[in-house]
């Protein structure tokens, strides 16, 4: 952004020195270019905070014991985070459960319907384990099938303490792939983490009262700043 500024700067510099030595036929005095000028410096600054505010996106998870926002990470994790976004945007979420639950570890979804019925997705995507997130409390890491490293796809699993191990390769040769963290509602995910589990057509750790996924959205840029969320710790 300094550099976009400092060359226009230079541009209006320019053009004033050419006005004052020849100022010709041109159709605008020195006061229109450089307002002209200025409006370039002024877009060039808009654009810079679009990027800016690209790097990340935030999205509102309303669950049966409350909402959750989170923090999407497309810098580091642009393919998880674009893989999550599409299945937000397709409302794949909607009616989907938190089926694995470990009080001590983690909580998982967005794979199940309430009658653990797992959905149909769209096929697994790369690992991205290497980009420098690491498993602390709060993070959102892609879930995936052990063994098969690139097998990720609409599961996700939000961890309730640090669990720095899964940032280390396991047997298969990858790590996990953190892509976000919880900016607010870390209170809900710590409500999820202590409900009552047990056994289930056959799956463990499933919560004996179901709590679901009713919807997930997107929040744009007003809504953002209206909630805070930028500013937010959790």
């Amino acid at each position: 952004m300094k550099s976009i500024v400092a060359g226009v700067l230079v541009l209006i510099g320019l053009v004033v020195a050419a006005f004052a030595v020849q100022p010709g036929d041109t159709g605008m005095d020195e006061k229109s270019v450089v307002d002209a000028a200025k409006t370039v410096v002024k877009e060039a600054g808009d654009v810079s905070a679009e990027k800016e505010e690209e790097k990340f996106v935030y999205v509102q998870m309303t669950t049966s014991l409350g909402d959750i926002f989170l923090e999407i990470d497309k810098t580091n994790a642009p393919i998880s985070a674009a893989n999550f976004e599409q299945y937000v945007e397709d409302e794949f979420y909607s009616g989907t459960i938190f089926h694995r639950v470990m009080s001590n570890f983690m909580i998982q979804g967005g794979g199940f319907t309430p009658d653990l019925k797992r959905k149909e997705t769209r096929e697994g995507i790369a690992n991205e384990w290497k980009n420098g997130l690491a498993h602390v409390r709060g993070t959102l890491a892609m879930a995936r099938v052990g063994g098969d490293v690139n097998s990720g796809t609409s599961q996700f699993f939000i961890n309730v303490k640090d669990n720095l191990f899964l940032s280390d390769p396991q047997p298969d040769g990858a790590a996990y792939a953190v892509f976000g963290r919880v900016v607010r509602g870390m209170d809900v995910v710590d409500k999820i983490r202590n409900v009552r589990t047990g056994y289930k057509q056959g799956m463990k750790d499933v919560p004996v009262e179901t709590v679901m996924i009713e919807k997930v959205v997107m929040l744009d840029a007003d809504k953002v700043e209206e909630l805070e969320l930028v500013a937010s710790d959790g």
